[in-house]
């Protein structure tokens, strides 16, 4: 089964799209919000190109997702980057705070500014922004301690943008997900597909659910371990080091669904997703410099 083709850009997105890049020029400072699975993957190609020099905060949810050592390591890289992460379990509102924190600290030069133009104090005006389903809403329900924007893990939910004052010192800027017009890395978009970061009309179920499977394999071979088959192994009671992910999907399909391959993908991803089969990421940092 070749790689399978995932693209998707939906009327509601390319409009919010173009909107948000109005409010940008309103905007102190932007939280980048990332899926800690797939951090990588989840940066917007054109985000450099829309932000210039604004103040940005590099917020990785679901950090409850990977493991305390793949979080270190991305801790390093991205410090070898000349960028500060904050990591966050926003669903359980864990390393939130901090968030805040970074955002009024960022925008603390805005007021400044004004001050010596004699101007009076404002809030600092922030923006969420970040794939589908990464977290964002749900990082501003915690940020106010309370239900205020629709949060599901769902992509897509969030449809319009807007304003959410958080204190008398921070406003925040709830944006719908945004996804490059035309996804032309498509090893990147295979693992949004995965992670649920993209919607489900971008893509086949049952080819992703396959390309799972041998991209789980293949990440285990370049780092030399059996941890992420073994999790397979361990939930299933089938081995994936001897056929391709389309076998082992079908051999799934038989064992749970008397062979219905539809559910039996939905299955994985499903329960991958949900940190059933354990802690996963689907990257690893690149080598840091010697």
């Amino acid at each position: 089964m070749s790689s399978p083709s995932i693209q998707w850009y939906p009327g509601h997105i390319a409009k919010a799209e173009k909107a948000l890049q109005e409010q940008l020029k309103r905007v102190d400072v932007v939280l980048e919000v990332r899926d800690a699975r797939i951090p990588l993957a989840t940066l917007h190609p054109d985000l450099e190109s829309w932000l210039g020099s604004k103040k940005r905060v590099l917020v990785i949810n679901r950090v409850d997702m990977i493991t305390s050592e793949v979080r270190d390591r991305w801790q390093q890289w991205f410090k070898s980057q000349g960028q500060v992460a904050y990591y966050t379990d926003a669903n359980q509102g864990k390393g939130v705070g901090q968030i805040a924190r970074a955002a009024q600290a960022a925008g603390v030069a805005m007021n400044q500014r004004r001050q010596e133009r004699g101007m009076r104090s404002r809030p600092v005006r922030a923006v969420v922004i970040g794939f589908p389903n990464v977290g964002k809403s749900a990082l501003i329900n915690r940020l106010l301690k309370r239900r205020i924007v629709e949060s599901a893990r769902k992509a897509g939910v969030t449809r319009q943008l807007r304003w959410v004052r958080i204190s008398d010192e921070l406003e925040l800027l709830d944006a719908p997900g945004i996804i490059p017009a035309q996804l032309t890395d498509q090893a990147a978009a295979l693992k949004l597909a995965i992670c649920d970061d993209i919607g489900e009309a971008a893509y086949d179920t049952q080819r992703v659910a396959s390309a799972f499977v041998d991209l789980l394999k293949q990440l285990d071979s370049e780092a030399q371990t059996t941890e992420r088959t073994q999790a397979l192994q361990s939930r299933y009671d089938i081995d994936a080091t001897d056929c391709t992910g389309e076998t082992y999907l079908q051999r799934l399909a038989e064992q749970t669904f008397h062979g219905d391959s539809e559910r039996a993908a939905r299955k994985l991803l499903i329960e991958f997703r949900k940190g059933v089969l354990g802690k996963l990421s689907l990257e690893l940092p690149p080598e840091l410099p010697l």
